[in-house]
């Protein structure tokens, strides 16, 4: 396991405030796109593993920039998708719910996963449904607003309520392009998202508007590039850089864009927020 300490940050510009975070993350060492598990995977596209590596080491180091903590965790031979490190657990104060792969190409992750946090001595609760943790688990505050409709199992849900504490808000996707909650919505802070209104059901609509009236909502074009695969700490917003006018939307609102460019990840249907899982003890 290798960490990297937090640097200083400065704390507050104007009301945004950054709050040091913990992340793990998982290099690329073995990406490739050999299979289709999701609209953006086309396996006959070639990959550059060696710019693939250079993007997520850019991913990385902003982070360590930004004052954050970064852990990782080894890659494995033949789990190309392990870079897409949001998917192996949700943890919310010291404790880990593991996650449950829907396709048989990703299921030996949540193991790999589950050892790291056993080995680094966090409890750690096997799932008995399907959740692909925070891709579908999205903490915000207090509360857990929980996807489903292509991978997560609705009834993981009410499992999440119980192992991790929190008020848990189930939202149903309905586009194939966003099949991941962390597709669809930003989490910018303990109160505030980003989200494309687009991606979900009339009820799911209706339950964000209610929850969230200040939310920034994005663009179509800034979503289909996974815009909204973000990941912010209060102040500082990490996104793709292709993203350019949630960027600017996010700026009018007081936060720093971070933007980065993960074009050959999002070869595997990822960005930033894929690459990246909150350790929240």
């Amino acid at each position: 396991m290798t960490s990297v300490l937090p640097r200083p940050v400065a704390a507050t510009t104007g009301e945004r405030i950054a709050r040091p975070r913990h992340y793990l993350m998982c290099r690329p060492e073995h990406f490739e796109v050999r299979y289709a598990i999701n609209p953006w995977m086309r396996p006959g596209e070639p990959v550059d593993r060696d710019r693939a590596l250079a993007q997520w080491e850019e991913l990385r180091q902003t982070y360590v920039d930004l004052g954050h903590r970064v852990d990782l965790i080894d890659p494995v031979p033949g789990l190309p998708d392990m870079v897409y490190a949001a998917n192996g657990a949700t943890v919310v104060d010291g404790k880990v719910l593991g996650a449950r792969f829907r396709h048989p190409e990703r299921a030996a992750e949540a193991g790999a996963y589950r050892a790291w946090f056993e080995a680094a001595g966090y409890p750690v609760v096997g799932p008995e449904f399907v959740n692909e943790g925070e891709g579908d688990l999205l903490v915000v505050g207090d509360v857990v607003l929980a996807g489903h409709g292509f991978r997560t199992d609705p009834r993981a849900h009410a499992e999440a309520a119980a192992v991790l504490g929190r008020e848990v808000v189930p939202l149903r996707l309905v586009d194939p392009r966003f099949y991941h909650l962390d597709t669809a919505i930003a989490v910018l802070d303990d109160a505030t998202i980003a989200w494309l209104p687009e991606a979900f059901d009339a009820a799911s609509r209706e339950v964000l508007r209610a929850r969230f009236p200040d939310a920034v909502v994005a663009e179509q074009a800034d979503a289909a590039v996974l815009g909204l695969n973000a990941v912010g700490d209060g102040r500082h917003v990490v996104l793709p850089a292709q993203a350019t006018g949630l960027a600017a939307a996010l700026r009018e609102r007081g936060y720093e864009p971070a933007p980065v460019d993960l074009s050959e990840l999002l070869k595997g249907g990822g960005g930033p927020k894929c690459c990246t899982l909150e350790v929240r003890s």
